[in-house]
């Protein structure tokens, strides 16, 4: 089995502030070729014509450091047209949606529960495929209480710092785990079809994230009714990457992801730290990157 890659622990400094493609392993450079159409001879132009789109669009506010750029065009196999057209959505949204992008402060009480819950969990180290696996345990708040609008901004919040310098990652993607443990009509009834348009058109049409596969775990019978208008509003691509499993979230790797299960917190068959271990890691790194989300809200597109 290939060497487990930390979520954090890569080294992206250089990288990220000065792109050389020779910084990639030479197996990570054969992949990036065969897979995402990258090569030494045209991915410093490519960034640079990418980078220059957005200086000379008044409309658009966005990051142009190397990395940033180098994401939208791997998860774009380094088509020009369909990454500038991810980047505007991708900025867009952000403008689009201030409930889920803006005042992005840590501290919040609203997102502290949220950090407290463990709604959103990367976990620590990548798959031997470099891959990063994000369980969403998207029952475990109480929809009485907790704002469905606050469950999407600690979620994306962690999404972005988790992902934001890491080079595996841009390369080779996420497997998402939705872990449907108890739901119930409210939690159900939280999802409007505006939001759940929304949550698709983020996937599908912003973030510059492969998702490999989509497995909801734990499904009770019913929950196809709910997934099915998710459906309607994805594209084949992305409907074909998702199943449904009644498994438990420990049964359901060792059965078709038994490689990875000694990744998973104890409490899920795993040897990787406990639940609250996760919890704590990523609340942390979140407050530690409170001055990061404040300088993010200017970059933005001038509707």
């Amino acid at each position: 089995m290939a060497a487990i890659k930390s979520v954090t622990g890569v080294s992206n400094t250089n990288y990220h502030d000065n792109h050389d493609l020779q910084l990639l392993p030479q197996n990570e450079k054969k992949f990036a070729a065969a897979y995402l159409n990258e090569d030494d001879e045209t991915t410093t132009e490519k960034i640079q014509e990418i980078r220059d789109w957005i200086l000379n669009n008044d409309k658009l506010h966005a990051r142009t450091d190397n990395f940033t750029i180098l994401r939208f065009l791997r998860c774009c196999k380094f088509n020009l047209d369909k990454t500038k057209k991810k980047i505007y959505n991708y900025y867009a949204q952000r403008t689009e949606s201030p409930d889920w992008f803006f005042n992005r402060r840590p501290f919040l009480p609203e997102l502290q529960e949220i950090f407290n819950l463990g709604y959103f969990l990367p976990l620590r180290e990548l798959d031997a495929e470099g891959r990063m696996i994000i369980i969403l345990r998207v029952t475990i708040h109480n929809p009485r209480k907790h704002q469905f609008a606050h469950l999407i901004k600690g979620g994306k919040m962690i999404l972005d710092i988790a992902t934001k310098n890491n080079v595996m990652v841009s390369l080779h993607g996420v497997v998402v785990i939705m872990d449907m443990t108890g739901v119930g009509l409210r939690h159900a009834l939280q999802l409007t079809p505006n939001i759940i348009q929304r949550l698709v058109h983020s996937w599908q049409e912003c973030y510059p994230l492969r998702i490999q596969s989509f497995n909801v775990v734990n499904a009770p019978i019913h929950i196809n009714t709910v997934l099915s208008i998710f459906k309607q509003f994805m594209k084949p691509k992305l409907r074909a990457k998702i199943t449904i499993h009644s498994e438990t979230i420990n049964n359901f790797f060792l059965t078709h992801y038994p490689m990875s299960c000694h990744l998973l917190p104890v409490e899920f068959g795993g040897s990787t730290g406990t639940l609250q271990n996760l919890k704590e890691y990523w609340k942390n790194e979140v407050e530690n990157n409170s001055a990061w989300y404040i300088e993010e809200e200017k970059y933005r597109v001038i509707l």
